[in-house]
């Protein structure tokens, strides 16, 4: 499997023990290719060492408070 397709990971996913209301582990955009911040070293997932995506949608942080409730 690619790393990027690795990485794509959907935005109703369970929770990554590194995602936090301001980072994911991996890229939950639905379609990453028109994200603004992708390719940005340091920002987006495909281009940090990390893997974390250090600006994820607006919608992310209600969403990883769904999850976490969830959990």
């Amino acid at each position: 499997m690619s790393i990027e397709k690795e990485l794509r990971i959907k935005f109703n996913a369970p929770l990554h023990e590194l995602d936090t209301e301001n980072k994911t582990y991996g890229c939950r955009q639905n379609n990453p290719d028109i994200c603004g911040n992708n390719g940005i070293s340091g920002i987006c997932a495909f281009c940090s060492d990390d893997k974390i995506c250090k600006k994820p949608s607006r919608a992310w942080k209600k969403q990883y408070l769904k999850l976490k409730n969830e959990e």
